[in-house]
Order: C-alpha cells, then sequence, then structure tokens
C-alpha cells in the first residue's frame, strides 16, 4: 500500500496557540512524516491562530491545507468539510492540543501494509494535564475486530483522536455527520455497517489534553439532554438494541449527577482505565 497519508484536524476560536504548537511539532517530530496536514478553520480564528498556521505554512508551503469555513459550524460538519480536501487514501485523525508519539503513523502504516482489507486502525491513549508528563489517566479499547463491533454497542470502540482510516471507507459509510457528542460514534457504527474491517494497536500512541475543568462539562441534566439526543441518533441506526440503548443512557445520568470530584475519579479510575 502507497505510505502516503494525510492528517486531518479541526481547529476553533478557543484553542491555544501553545497547544496547537505543540500539536504540530508531534507531527512534525514523527519517523513517517505525512505528506499533507489538512487543518479546519472552523469559523473566524484569533489572530495569534491565524498568526501560528502562517508561521508553519511559510516553512513548508506544500505540506498544509487550510479549510477555512464562514462559520463554526462543529466539529462533525468541519470534519466531513475536510476529508473531502485530503488528497490521499490514509487519513490520520488528531485534534489541535493533542501529542502523537513519535512512532505513531509508523505503527498505523505498518498494520495498513500487513493488512490490506484493514479499514481503521486506532490505539489506547494517555490523558494528561498541564504536560505530557502528567499522565492521569489511560483510555484502553479492545484489540481485534469482533471484540470491537460488540464493544461498540455501549461506548465506543476507538479513540477518536488517535484512528487511521480509509479516506474511502469513511465516504462510503456517508462521512461524519453533526451528531452532538458523537460525530465519531455515529461515524463508527456507519462504518462498521458497511463493512469496515477494525483493529486497535495494543499501545498508547497519542496524548491527549484534558482540562481539570473536563469532568465538569460532563456534568447535569443538560449534558446528560445532549448525550441523549446523539445517542438516539445513533440507535436510530438499528445498530444498538433496547438494552445497550438505555444501559448506556442509565450509565451517563449517573455519572452526569454525581459531585464533580467524584466524576473524576469515575472518569479517571473506572471508565478510562
Amino acid at each position: 500500500m502507497d505510505n502516503k497519508f494525510s492528517v486531518l484536524m479541526s481547529l476553533y476560536i478557543k484553542e491555544k496557540p501553545e497547544n496547537l504548537v505543540e500539536c504540530l511539532e508531534s507531527i512534525l517530530c514523527q519517523t513517517v512524516m505525512p505528506d499533507e496536514i489538512v487543518i479546519v478553520k472552523d469559523g473566524p480564528l484569533t489572530d495569534e491562530l491565524e498568526k501560528t498556521l502562517a508561521d508553519y505554512a511559510a516553512k513548508n508551503p506544500e505540506l498544509y491545507t487550510f479549510v477555512p469555513l464562514e462559520k463554526n459550524v462543529g466539529l462533525g460538519l468541519a470534519l466531513a468539510e475536510g476529508m473531502l480536501h485530503c488528497k490521499n487514501e490514509l487519513v490520520a485523525r488528531m485534534d489541535t492540543d493533542d501529542i502523537s508519539r513519535k512512532d505513531r503513523f509508523e505503527k498505523q502504516l505498518a498494520e495498513f501494509e500487513k493488512d490490506p482489507e484493514l479499514d481503521i486502525c486506532g490505539s489506547h491513549i494517555l490523558e494528561f494535564e498541564e504536560n505530557a508528563e502528567n499522565i492521569v489517566a489511560q483510555r484502553k479499547v479492545p484489540l481485534d475486530d469482533k471484540s470491537i463491533k460488540e464493544y461498540q454497542k455501549r461506548r465506543d470502540g476507538f479513540n477518536h483522536v488517535a484512528v487511521m482510516f480509509k479516506k474511502s471507507t469513511v465516504l462510503r459509510a456517508g462521512n461524519y455527520q453533526s451528531c452532538l457528542l458523537m460525530e465519531d460514534t455515529l461515524l463508527w457504527v456507519n462504518m462498521i455497517q458497511a463493512g469496515a474491517k477494525c483493529m486497535n494497536i495494543d499501545d498508547s500512541l497519542v496524548f491527549v489534553r484534558i482540562g481539570k475543568d473536563m469532568y465538569e462539562r460532563r456534568g447535569g441534566f443538560a449534558y446528560f439532554k445532549k448525550y441523549k439526543q446523539g445517542r438516539k441518533k445513533v440507535r436510530e441506526t438499528g445498530y444498538i438494541g433496547f438494552w445497550d440503548y438505555y444501559y448506556s443512557l442509565s450509565v451517563q445520568l449517573a455519572v452526569a449527577l454525581v459531585p464533580n470530584k467524584v466524576r473524576g475519579f469515575i472518569f479517571k479510575k473506572i471508565l478510562h482505565r
């Protein structure tokens, strides 16, 4: 298989320039480099973010493709547009505040080389606060195709920011769609139903930045209502049944309503372990 690949990200006005720099530097330090980095500007950006992008593009103009959107449309629709601008069949996802381990892409490309029928390859992730040395949790995911597809009925079988997938399979499954809080969940389900072959590498290839207020944002009944909306759209695909649907809602409701410190403990020690 051709080892050329794209990296796809969506950039939002609230991103910190220093986090974006760390993210881009982690890509530029890879043992195997992408030949394209596609960054969707999801609405107007700050002058500082625009300057950061301009500085990197000036150093290597052929590497970057910027896709400006007039207004903020949300992650799902931004990534859907970005996917159409990726020139390679293999596309790696990242968020603009995450850090990829220097051998991440090399390891994922090797899996696609070994199995030409593979459609999605992800990995575990390490979550950190403030800097990548301050690891607070690990989110492990199932490894083989059968386990991923069963796990996906209740929780995501992939870490979104750690996947590399085939563009053709993503488009065949309908591309990213708007689905509040669950753009990736809906995509995995649609790809699985379209016949995608899945795997995760038994290693943590991406460091994911989590703010101290992340657990607070995931609390309260208002958050649960948004979660339920997204989950309902996923259920409408027919992939998850009655019991899986209500099991996931009951777990999320319980987690949303407990005190913030307890919620943080649940994420770090139980849900992300």
